[in-house]
């Protein structure tokens, strides 16, 4: 556990200084294999942070340490205006074995988050609020230690949205976030997931500890 919160707060502080994590979890919606799904569950965030002007980003980390990548991410409504960039291999300087391409450049398959249909108020992706990761999908996801940042453009209009609109819409339902995880633990299968609508307590004697240490010490290794 300790493991994990270092990671976590370590990359949050290198993508979104000096702001502290506003973390959310994931619940899993498939339950294809409970043990997967826990997987998943126990080491899956996202963190949400101002990044820019009227701009707001998304890190979404895999903790591990069991073998598991995401490799589809969808966005369902909310104060998002427009998916603006990423933070991977080839763009904003990410993580080398993390590649994903936004469904603004190719259609993303799949189009709707697997057994999204299945929750009590169908996640419905909205149009080009989609990325999913480049072949091969598995290699190219967001495996054991790693992370992807996703940028997205607030609307202005009527009025200008903020980070607090966005975690309220979090908090409400109002916004939601899906993600496809696949290879995931000894049986390599998949599962989708939805964040849960409430922060993840993350220890301030954790942050505090971490602030001195160099994201260049940080051992990220790439999921095979």
């Amino acid at each position: 556990m300790m493991k994990k919160l270092i990671f976590i707060t370590i990359v949050c502080a290198f993508l979104a200084a000096p702001a502290m994590a506003d973390l959310y979890g994931f619940y899993c919606i498939t339950n294809n294999n409970p043990t997967n799904a826990a997987i998943g569950e126990a080491q899956l965030t996202v963190d949400v942070t101002s990044y820019g002007t009227n701009q707001v980003l998304f890190t979404l980390l895999n903790a591990g340490p069991q073998a598991s990548s995401i490799t589809d991410i969808y966005f369902d409504d909310g104060s998002l205006l427009a998916l603006a960039a990423l933070i991977d291999k080839d763009e904003n300087g990410g993580l080398a074995g993390v590649d994903f391409t936004q469904e603004y450049f190719a259609k993303v398959a799949p189009p709707d988050l697997p057994g999204g249909e299945s929750v009590s108020l169908e996640f419905d992706a909205t149009e080009y609020f989609k990325a999913d990761s480049d072949s091969p999908v598995s290699s190219n996801g967001v495996g054991p230690e790693e992370y992807l940042g996703v940028i997205f453009d607030l609307q202005t209009d009527p009025y200008a949205k903020t980070l607090a609109d966005v975690l309220n819409d979090l908090a409400s339902g109002e916004l939601r976030i899906g993600i496809h995880v696949q290879a995931i633990g000894i049986s390599g299968d998949s599962e989708s997931f939805i964040n849960n609508p409430y922060v993840v307590p993350v220890p301030g004697a954790v942050l505090l500890g971490m602030l001195g240490l160099s994201v260049a010490g940080l051992k990220l290794r790439k999921y095979a």
